[in-house]
C-alpha cells in the first residue's frame, strides 16, 4: 500500500500540473538584479520539507488516529516539466495513511490558480475545494484514494501541496492538512 500510495502522488503530481511545463522568459533587463533574489528564492523552495511542513500530530488529529508516524517518501524529480517533488507518507502501524508531496517548478513561471485549473481539468470528477486563496481541487481516483491539490509561489517559484489518502476522506477533512502545509511554507 505505501508504494502504491507514493506511486500514485508522484504520478498525480507529474501528469496535473501542464501549465508548469513552459520555461520562464524574463526580459533580459531584469536579468542584473535577479542574481541576489535567486539563492533566496531557491533555499526558500528548497527548504520545503514535506514532513516538517505536516507534521504527523495534525495528521492523526484529522484522522483520528492515535500514534502516526511522518517517514519522508522518495525524491520524484521529472526532467520533463522540472518538478521536484518530495513527499512524506503518514503510517499507522506499518499501514499506510495517506502522504504529503510538495513539488517545486523551479525556473518556471505559473500562477497558482492555473496550476489548480489544470489539474481541476485532468482529473474526471474533480470539484472546486473554497477557502484557497489561489484554489483547490478535490477528487477521487480510479484507486480509490482521494486528493486535495492547491498551489502557491514560494519565493517565486511554483509550488504544488496535495495530500492524498483513502477514498473515503472528505475535502472537509483534507482541507486543514492542506491549509496547514501551506502555511507553513
Amino acid at each position: 500500500m505505501r508504494t502504491l500510495a507514493v506511486a500514485f502522488v508522484a504520478f498525480a503530481l507529474l501528469t496535473a500540473c501542464s501549465s508548469g511545463d513552459e520555461p520562464s522568459k524574463a526580459p533580459s533587463s531584469s536579468a542584473p538584479t535577479q542574481p541576489k533574489p535567486a539563492p533566496s528564492s531557491n533555499a526558500a523552495a528548497a527548504s520545503l520539507d514535506p514532513c516538517k511542513l505536516l507534521p504527523a500530530e495534525a495528521v492523526s488529529k484529522a484522522l483520528f488516529l492515535d500514534n502516526l508516524k511522518a517517514v519522508p517518501g522518495p525524491a520524484q524529480d521529472t526532467t520533463a516539466n522540472g518538478g521536484k517533488a518530495r513527499s512524506c507518507e503518514y503510517q499507522h502501524d506499518g499501514k499506510a495513511a495517506g502522504a504529503l508531496a510538495v513539488t517545486r517548478y523551479e525556473g518556471k513561471q505559473g500562477k497558482p490558480a492555473e496550476m489548480v485549473a489544470s489539474i481541476k481539468k485532468a482529473k474526471p470528477g474533480a470539484k472546486d475545494v473554497p477557502g484557497f486563496p489561489d484554489g483547490a481541487v478535490y477528487y477521487v481516483d480510479g484507486q480509490k484514494t482521494a486528493t486535495l491539490a492547491s498551489a502557491e509561489l514560494v519565493g517565486g517559484t511554483p509550488v504544488l501541496i496535495n495530500y492524498t489518502g483513502p477514498a473515503k476522506m472528505t475535502p472537509e477533512q483534507l482541507a486543514p492538512l492542506v491549509k496547514q502545509a501551506l502555511a507553513a511554507g
